[in-house]
């Protein structure tokens, strides 16, 4: 959970935006802004959110190999390196 630093209302955001920025910046930590004592949005650094992102795309990709495994469309290692060999070998023949 956030501690209570990581927490602030939406007039901290208003009247201390550089400060805000500056301390999201050096610490690499998150912050989240309330309106009404409830939370609305996450402010975060760019390398924060680069990772986050990564790890997203990575996440969304583990799903759909997940997926695909359940619906029964997947193959073995070793019949995916064969089909990889064959269309090696067709490229080079055709290429």
């Amino acid at each position: 959970m956030h501690r209570r630093s990581d927490v602030k209302p939406i007039t901290y955001l208003k009247n201390r935006t550089a400060d805000l920025v500056r301390e999201v910046n050096e610490a690499g930590r998150t912050v989240t802004i309330t309106q009404n004592g409830e939370a609305k949005v996450v402010v975060m650094d760019v390398n924060t959110y680069d990772r986050w992102r990564s790890a997203m795309a990575l996440l969304k990709l583990l799903a759909h190999g997940e997926a695909e495994v359940e619906a029964g469309r997947a193959v073995s290692q070793a019949e995916a390196f064969r089909r990889a060999r064959e269309a090696i070998r067709r490229a080079r023949r055709d290429g």
